[in-house]
Protein backbone atom coordinates (compact mmCIF):
# COMPACT_ATOMS: atom_id res chain seq x y z
CA UNK A 1 0.00 0.00 0.00
CA UNK A 2 1.55 3.32 -1.18
CA UNK A 3 1.11 6.57 1.48
CA UNK A 4 0.75 9.73 -0.37
CA UNK A 5 1.33 12.60 1.56
CA UNK A 6 -0.72 15.85 0.76
CA UNK A 7 1.46 19.08 -0.15
CA UNK A 8 0.60 21.25 2.76
CA UNK A 9 -0.71 24.56 1.30
CA UNK A 10 -0.49 27.91 2.87
CA UNK A 11 -2.06 31.50 1.80
CA UNK A 12 -0.35 34.52 2.85
CA UNK A 13 -2.91 37.65 2.92
CA UNK A 14 -2.29 41.62 3.39
CA UNK A 15 -4.65 44.52 2.84
CA UNK A 16 -3.41 45.18 -0.76
CA UNK A 17 -1.73 42.35 -1.67
CA UNK A 18 1.22 44.38 -2.88
CA UNK A 19 4.11 43.85 0.04
CA UNK A 20 4.09 41.72 3.22
CA UNK A 21 1.60 38.96 1.28
CA UNK A 22 4.03 39.04 -1.51
CA UNK A 23 7.25 39.18 0.30
CA UNK A 24 6.29 36.34 2.38
CA UNK A 25 4.83 34.16 -0.61
CA UNK A 26 8.14 34.58 -2.14
CA UNK A 27 9.92 33.59 0.71
CA UNK A 28 8.23 30.33 1.15
CA UNK A 29 8.33 29.69 -2.26
CA UNK A 30 12.53 30.05 -2.10
CA UNK A 31 12.60 28.11 1.23
CA UNK A 32 10.31 25.24 0.52
CA UNK A 33 11.29 24.40 -3.09
CA UNK A 34 8.16 23.40 -4.57
CA UNK A 35 7.11 21.44 -0.81
CA UNK A 36 4.30 23.59 -0.15
CA UNK A 37 1.35 25.03 -2.07
CA UNK A 38 1.70 29.24 -1.54
CA UNK A 39 -0.60 31.73 -2.32
CA UNK A 40 -1.17 35.23 -1.83
CA UNK A 41 -3.86 37.42 -1.47
CA UNK A 42 -5.27 40.81 -0.31
CA UNK A 43 -8.31 41.73 1.30
CA UNK A 44 -8.68 45.42 -1.16
CA UNK A 45 -6.30 44.15 -3.23
CA UNK A 46 -4.18 47.35 -5.16
CA UNK A 47 -2.83 47.91 -8.25
CA UNK A 48 0.03 46.62 -8.41
CA UNK A 49 3.59 45.22 -6.66
CA UNK A 50 5.20 47.54 -3.91
CA UNK A 51 8.37 47.97 -6.03
CA UNK A 52 10.51 48.24 -2.79
CA UNK A 53 9.20 44.56 -2.04
CA UNK A 54 9.90 43.52 -5.37
CA UNK A 55 13.33 44.83 -5.25
CA UNK A 56 13.96 43.66 -1.40
CA UNK A 57 13.16 40.17 -2.66
CA UNK A 58 15.31 40.48 -5.49
CA UNK A 59 18.32 40.80 -2.99
CA UNK A 60 17.31 37.91 -1.98
CA UNK A 61 17.59 36.02 -5.93
CA UNK A 62 13.53 35.82 -5.71
CA UNK A 63 11.85 37.42 -8.59
CA UNK A 64 8.26 38.13 -8.24
CA UNK A 65 7.90 40.36 -11.15
CA UNK A 66 4.89 38.35 -12.73
CA UNK A 67 3.00 38.43 -9.43
CA UNK A 68 0.17 40.80 -9.22
CA UNK A 69 -2.25 41.83 -6.69
CA UNK A 70 -4.79 39.04 -6.45
CA UNK A 71 -8.19 39.09 -4.10
CA UNK A 72 -8.87 36.57 -1.50
CA UNK A 73 -11.45 33.84 -2.50
CA UNK A 74 -13.14 30.90 -0.94
CA UNK A 75 -11.81 28.64 -3.89
CA UNK A 76 -8.12 29.21 -2.11
CA UNK A 77 -9.69 29.80 1.54
CA UNK A 78 -10.55 26.13 1.41
CA UNK A 79 -7.91 24.75 -0.68
CA UNK A 80 -5.06 25.48 2.05
CA UNK A 81 -4.28 24.44 5.48
CA UNK A 82 -3.14 27.43 7.03
CA UNK A 83 -3.97 31.37 6.15
CA UNK A 84 -1.48 33.88 7.13
CA UNK A 85 -2.57 37.27 8.11
CA UNK A 86 0.17 39.58 8.00
CA UNK A 87 -0.04 43.39 9.66
CA UNK A 88 -3.39 44.62 10.94
CA UNK A 89 -5.14 46.14 8.35
CA UNK A 90 -6.53 42.87 6.57
CA UNK A 91 -9.36 41.06 8.14
CA UNK A 92 -9.94 37.20 7.47
CA UNK A 93 -12.32 34.44 8.28
CA UNK A 94 -10.37 31.06 7.87
CA UNK A 95 -12.74 28.40 7.09
CA UNK A 96 -13.61 25.59 10.12
CA UNK A 97 -10.75 23.03 10.45
CA UNK A 98 -7.74 25.85 8.93
CA UNK A 99 -5.13 27.45 11.03
CA UNK A 100 -5.42 30.84 11.24
CA UNK A 101 -2.23 32.87 12.08
CA UNK A 102 -2.01 36.65 12.79
CA UNK A 103 1.40 37.98 11.91
CA UNK A 104 2.36 41.13 13.71
CA UNK A 105 5.14 42.02 11.58
CA UNK A 106 8.00 44.77 12.41
CA UNK A 107 6.32 48.46 10.88
CA UNK A 108 10.36 50.30 11.09
CA UNK A 109 8.16 53.63 9.83
CA UNK A 110 6.86 53.94 13.11
CA UNK A 111 9.90 54.40 14.37
CA UNK A 112 11.55 57.01 11.29
CA UNK A 113 12.50 54.04 8.66
CA UNK A 114 11.78 54.21 5.68
CA UNK A 115 12.53 53.74 1.93
CA UNK A 116 14.66 50.50 1.45
CA UNK A 117 16.04 50.22 4.74
CA UNK A 118 12.66 50.12 6.04
CA UNK A 119 11.46 47.26 3.48
CA UNK A 120 14.74 44.98 4.41
CA UNK A 121 13.63 45.22 8.09
CA UNK A 122 10.04 43.83 7.22
CA UNK A 123 11.45 41.71 5.12
CA UNK A 124 13.70 40.22 7.38
CA UNK A 125 10.74 40.22 10.10
CA UNK A 126 8.67 38.00 7.79
CA UNK A 127 11.34 35.87 6.31
CA UNK A 128 12.38 34.41 10.15
CA UNK A 129 9.14 33.82 10.39
CA UNK A 130 8.20 32.51 7.18
CA UNK A 131 11.52 30.16 8.26
CA UNK A 132 9.33 28.81 11.28
CA UNK A 133 6.33 27.89 9.52
CA UNK A 134 7.84 26.34 6.72
CA UNK A 135 10.28 23.97 10.02
CA UNK A 136 6.51 23.36 11.28
CA UNK A 137 4.93 22.18 7.83
CA UNK A 138 8.18 20.06 6.74
CA UNK A 139 8.11 18.51 10.51
CA UNK A 140 11.73 19.55 11.29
Amino acid sequence: MTHTTKKPGVLFVCSKNGGKSQLAAGLMNQIANGTVTVHSAGTKPGKSLNPQSVDSLSELGIDITGEHPKPVTDEVLNAVDVVIVLGTEAKVEAPEGKRLELWNTDEPSERGIEGMERMRLVRDDIKARVQKLYAELAGN
